[in-house]
């Protein structure tokens, strides 16, 4: 069953409406400041971005239906928030706080560190010996989509993906396996492979049949022909 965040290549959910870049960046006030909030938590270094991710995946389903994208994006960072115990829910609920450890303290990303702090990224090559079983121009059949570690645990292959047969067209070098990550499991890198699937591959009936989807897939979520 497609878990309420898996919503890619889904019927059902209504068009997708571009803006075509001609609205704000943040339509209302506060989502630019759900954004800064959630993105500077996470320079505290209490959590990782997959686990930022899946808990926005674990946001009830009656919320995440109903919630905008920075509703889910600031009900998810409270929820971390809570979780790693930096703030009780009594804290969120009376906006009063108290002050953090020195060493939390010390994180806090300030103003003039902002543009310094996000140019660097988050790298997520790893240079290991695991051996990269796939080549440019192999046929390769996707996996279920799930967690194979943990039952209803993040992973990003989309369910309209599952189970489907593409072709590798490009292969990355060895990531951060984020099915483990989200997971406090490690890093656990593992080949990282760009699979093109044809429309008619993934829907049984696609505008463009012709079309290619291009999904950046691990090397677990695939298996030969």
């Amino acid at each position: 069953m497609s878990r309420i965040h898996d919503m890619g290549g889904r019927f059902g959910d209504g068009p997708v409406m571009p803006d075509f870049g001609h609205e704000a960046v943040f339509k209302k006030k506060w989502h630019a400041r759900a954004l800064a909030v959630t993105v500077a938590s996470g320079f505290l270094g209490q959590w990782n971005l997959d686990e930022s991710r899946h808990s926005r995946e674990n946001l009830s389903p009656a919320d995440y239906s109903k919630f905008s994208y920075y509703e889910k994006w600031i009900s998810a960072l409270a929820d971390m928030l809570v979780a790693k115990g930096l703030v009780s829910v009594e804290e969120l609920q009376s906006l009063q706080g108290e002050r953090g450890s020195d060493s939390l303290c010390e994180r806090v990303l300030r103003a003039e560190k902002v543009a310094s702090g996000l140019s660097k990224g988050g790298p997520t090559l790893r240079y290991t010996s695991i051996t990269q079983l796939y080549m440019t121009g192999d046929p390769v059949k996707t996996r279920l989509a799930e967690n194979r570690s943990l039952s209803g645990g993040h992973t990003r292959l989309p369910n309209y993906a599952s189970q489907k047969v593409g072709t590798i067209v490009g292969s990355h070098g060895s990531h951060i396996f984020p099915d483990a990550h989200a997971h406090g499991a490690g890093e656990a890198p593992e080949p990282l492979y760009t699979v093109a699937f044809k429309a008619s591959t993934l829907w049984e009936h696609p505008e463009n049949p012709c079309d290619l989807v291009m999904l950046d897939l691990w090397q677990s979520y695939l298996e030969p022909l």
